[in-house]
C-alpha cells in the first residue's frame, strides 16, 4: 500500500494510473509491427523533384498551369497574388531501380538503392495547406492543437516495452524551417504519463536528467521517496489520477539516469556502421546521428521514435536547397533500413518517410533555367513506408500528368494512419478515449485501412 507499491505497479500495469478504467484490449489482432520509426520531413518535400516523375511536363516548360488541371484549388497568400502560374518541370534526371523499377531522382542515390525495400505511396492527400496545421494533422489527426499524438495513442493502446525508457521519443534536426512545438508529441487530452519525451542533442538528451552538483544517487533516491509520500498524500486526499502519473514518471526518470546515458552513447558502434550512415553520424544532433539513435532505441525497445527533420520548405531556389536536404538526409535514411534489417528489426518494424503536404508544379517567383520555387500543395505527394506488414517493391497510386491531381488510389491521412494502426495490431475505429462526452480516436470519424500495400 505504500510508495514502493506504487512505483511497481505503475512498472507492471502502465494503464493503472493513468484514468484508464477499462481494461486494455489492445492489440486487437496479431500484429505484424511492434514499434514505428517515422522520419518527417518538415515543410513539404517536393514529390516530382524525388519521386513523382512526370516527363511530359518538359515539352510544358514555362506554359501556364490549365484552369482545367488547378480546378480553382485554394492557394497560400504566397502565390495568391501571382499573376501567372508557369509550369516548372524538374531539372533532375530520374532512373529505374531495382526489380521493381521505382523512379527516383537522382538526387537520392541512396535511397534508389533500397528501392525494392520501400512502398511507394504517390497519392497522399491531406486538408491543409500551412505548415503547423498540416503537421498537427499528421501527427494528431486534426489541425487544431489539443489532440494526443500519434505516438501518445501507442502509449495508450500498447503499453511500454521497456520500462527504463519513455514510450515515444522525438529527435528534431535541420536548420531553420518552421517551427516545431512539444504538443507534436504530447498527450493531449490523454493522461500526460502517455506524453513523448524529446531528446536534446547538447547536454542532457534529457532535461534534468543528471544529479544536481552534491547530489549522488543515494541522495536523490531518498529525494524521490520523500517526494513519492508527499505525493502519496495528496493522492489519498483527492484521488485524481494525474498524481499517480507523477508518482510513475519520476520513478521513469530515475531509471532514464541510468539507461539514457548508455543509450546514446553510440562510442562503441563499429566504424563500418559510422560510414554506413553517412560522415554526421557521429555529430550529435544531425539527421544521421538521429537515424543512428533510432535503431539504437528500436532495438532496446521503444514503441514510437519521431525523427523531425526541417528546412523542406523550398519556395525559392528549391534546386539548390532540394539538393542539401536529400545530402543530409537520404544516406541516413537508407542505412537505417539496411541496419535494421541485417539485425532482424526491420521484419517488426514499421518505418514511415514523409512531409506534411508536397509542393506546386507550377512556379512560385522567376522561373529561370536552372532555378525555380514551389508553392505549398496538398492535392498529391508521395510517402514512403518499409518494414513490417509493409509489401516490397510496390508504387502505390497514380497522379495527373502534372503531378497537382489524383487519378487513382487516393490515400487520406487518415487512410494512413490506419494503416498504420493496422499494422501494430491495432483496429483504429477501437482505439478510442472519452473526452468532454465523446469518444476520441487517431482517425477522427474516417480513415481507411490501404490493404493493396500490405504484405
Amino acid at each position: 500500500m505504500g510508495i514502493g507499491a506504487a512505483a511497481l505497479a505503475s512498472i507492471l500495469n502502465d494503464g493503472l494510473f493513468a484514468g484508464v478504467s477499462k481494461k486494455r484490449t489492445f492489440p486487437n489482432f496479431k500484429p505484424k509491427a511492434r514499434r514505428v520509426i517515422y522520419l518527417f520531413q518538415s515543410g513539404g518535400p517536393a514529390q516530382m523533384d524525388l519521386f513523382d516523375h512526370k516527363p511530359k511536363l518538359q515539352d510544358l516548360r514555362a506554359t501556364e498551369l490549365p484552369d482545367s488541371i488547378r480546378r480553382g484549388q485554394r492557394l497560400t497568400g504566397m502565390t495568391a497574388t501571382q499573376d501567372s502560374f508557369p509550369v516548372a518541370p524538374s531539372i533532375f534526371p530520374f532512373a529505374r531501380h531495382g526489380q521493381s523499377g521505382a523512379l527516383v531522382s537522382e538526387l537520392l542515390p541512396h535511397t534508389a538503392n533500397i528501392a525494392d525495400e520501400l512502398c511507394f505511396i504517390k497519392t497522399m492527400h491531406t486538408e491543409a495547406i500551412n505548415h503547423d496545421p498540416a503537421i498537427t494533422f499528421f501527427q494528431t489527426g486534426a489541425q487544431l492543437a489539443g489532440r494526443p499524438s500519434l505516438g501518445s495513442w501507442l502509449s495508450y493502446g500498447l503499453g511500454s516495452a521497456n520500462a527504463d525508457l519513455p514510450t515515444s521519443v522525438a529527435l528534431v534536426s535541420g536548420d531553420g524551417g518552421q517551427p516545431l512545438y512539444d504538443r507534436l508529441w504530447g498527450s493531449g487530452f490523454l493522461p500526460t504519463q502517455f506524453q513523448g519525451v524529446k531528446f536534446r542533442s547538447v547536454g542532457d538528451p534529457v532535461l534534468f536528467l543528471s544529479n544536481p552538483p552534491g547530489m549522488d544517487s543515494s541522495t536523490r533516491r531518498r529525494l524521490l521517496d520523500d517526494l513519492a509520500r508527499l505525493n502519496q498524500l495528496n493522492l489519498d486526499d483527492y484521488g485524481d489520477p494525474e498524481i499517480a502519473t507523477r508518482i510513475a514518471q519520476y520513478e521513469l526518470a530515475y531509471r532514464m539516469q541510468t539507461s539514457v546515458p548508455e543509450l546514446t552513447d553510440i562510442s562503441k558502434e563499429p566504424q563500418n556502421l559510422f560510414e554506413l550512415y553517412g560522415p554526421d553520424s557521429n555529430k550529435p544532433g544531425t539527421f544521421a546521428a538521429n537515424c543512428l539513435l533510432a535503431r539504437r532505441l528500436a532495438e532496446r525497445g521503444v514503441r514510437f521514435i519521431q525523427l523531425f527533420h526541417r528546412g523542406w520548405d523550398q519556395h525559392a531556389a528549391l534546386p539548390k536547397s532540394i539538393a542539401k536536404q536529400c545530402a543530409d538526409t537520404d544516406q541516413a535514411s537508407a542505412a537505417l533500413i539496411l541496419d535494421l534489417k541485417q539485425r532482424g528489426l526491420l521484419d517488426d518494424t514499421l518505418v514511415v518517410w514523409g512531409g506534411e503536404f508536397g509542393r506546386t508544379v507550377y512556379c512560385q517567383g522567376q522561373l529561370t533555367k536552372d532555378d525555380y520555387g514551389r508553392d505549398h500543395h496538398p492535392r498529391c505527394f508521395t510517402v514512403w513506408l518499409a518494414g513490417a506488414g509493409i509489401s516490397k517493391g510496390l508504387s502505390y497510386g497514380e497522379t495527373d500528368d502534372y503531378s497537382y491531381n489524383i487519378a487513382k488510389d487516393p490515400v487520406h491521412v487518415h487512410d494512413l494512419q490506419a494503416t498504420l494502426l493496422h499494422c501494430l495490431g491495432i483496429d483504429h475505429k477501437r482505439l478510442t478515449y472519452k473526452f468532454q462526452g465523446r469518444d476520441f480516436r487517431l482517425t477522427d470519424v474516417s480513415g481507411e485501412v490501404v490493404t493493396p500495400i500490405l504484405s
